[in-house]
């Protein structure tokens, strides 16, 4: 008889099975002993040096955050949908969810937590291209660490990741804006060290060229994906729109276009009537604000749970799935169409 044998009889999954034979904690009592039963009835019985490799697991799975100071994280759209994702496939294998904040000030070093027996897998939000990221990286893929990259890929680099299919969006956006106007795009982006910055840059990029415009570089904005951000180019925006009379506006994200609705509504510009935009990311913002936002929308729930599920389910082949993107939608409101 064998672990899966037991899991049959007892109703649970696998992994269920091998925390209850191994006294890995935390499991309901009523699970434990159907577990036990079965297991006697079976007359299954755990290797011992199997047993006690497992009983090193932490039965942790670490989420590694981003510290970005002054920002209510969890408040965040993004990042509550990929939590609240992550979290739902943790608990259907019995894990907990462990939360990790980057220190800026310190040596980047993920192996630390794992060396620890903090965590036995991680989920990587935030990261950035910079050199130090990508080292730190390299020594978790080198040691055989289980991890995942959300919301990031790096070209070259064979590391597990999940993301949206950012070029696609920004496509989608872009070729809505011109069919609305037949003009040309002012596109405020965020930092390029995000590669789904850089995505929908090149989305932009072709759309415009598919159109047969030649994008220029005075048109193309960078923000930090806050509202403050897209708050503070108002002005510039509202000058690009006077001096070329360029009426369409696509921005990253949703916060940092909410910021350029206020900050050119002072200049006496007001979406949905003097100028259209879209956003990206279809936050629960996009449905309040007046008008309401177009915007295109990213699966964040989805993602986060098929990058919990790459790392537990042992039943897929990650080495076959180094990167999963999933499909994204433009939802058209009023601020992206002028009566």
């Amino acid at each position: 008889m064998n672990r899966r044998d037991v899991a049959k009889l007892a109703g649970v999954s696998e992994a269920t099975v091998s925390r209850v034979m191994n006294n890995m904690s935390p499991i309901k009592e009523s699970t434990k002993q159907k577990v036990l039963q079965a297991a006697a009835e079976l007359g299954y019985e755990v290797n011992a040096i199997a047993s006690q490799l497992a009983k090193q697991k932490s039965g942790n799975l670490g989420v590694v955050l981003p510290r970005m100071p002054k920002v209510h994280l969890f408040s965040t759209y993004y990042f509550s949908e990929i939590l609240s994702g992550i979290a739902e496939i943790a608990q259907a294998y019995e894990q907990e969810v462990l939360l990790i904040f980057k220190n800026p000030d310190e040596t980047l070093d993920y192996r630390k937590w794992f060396r620890s027996k903090k965590i036995d897998s991680c989920i990587i939000l935030g990261a950035q291209e910079q050199e130090q990221e990508v080292l730190a990286l390299q020594q978790l893929k080198e040691a055989n660490y289980p991890f995942c990259l959300v919301n990031q890929r790096y070209d070259g680099f064979s590391f597990l990741s999940v993301d949206g299919d950012h070029y696609f969006g920004s496509k989608l956006a872009v070729n809505h804006l011109i069919s609305q106007s037949n003009g040309p795009v002012i596109f405020v982006n965020g930092p390029l060290y995000y590669s789904n910055s850089r995505d929908r840059l090149q989305g932009y990029t072709d759309a415009l060229k598919e159109a047969n415009m030649t994008p220029q570089q005075h048109w193309v904005f960078e923000g930090n994906y806050s509202r403050k951000s897209g708050y503070q180019l108002a002005d510039k925006i509202a000058q690009l729109m006077d001096n070329e009379q360029i009426f369409s506006i696509f921005a990253s994200n949703d916060r940092m276009a909410f910021g350029i609705i206020e900050g050119l509504l002072l200049q006496g510009f007001e979406a949905g009537k003097d100028y259209r935009i879209v956003g990206y990311d279809d936050s629960d913002g996009a449905r309040i604000i007046t008008p309401k936002l177009s915007s295109i929308a990213v699966p964040f729930y989805d993602i986060g749970k098929q990058a919990a599920n790459l790392l537990l389910n042992v039943n897929i082949n990650t080495i076959e799935q180094e990167s999963v993107v999933l499909p994204v939608e433009l939802i058209v409101r009023q601020s992206s169409q002028i009566n």
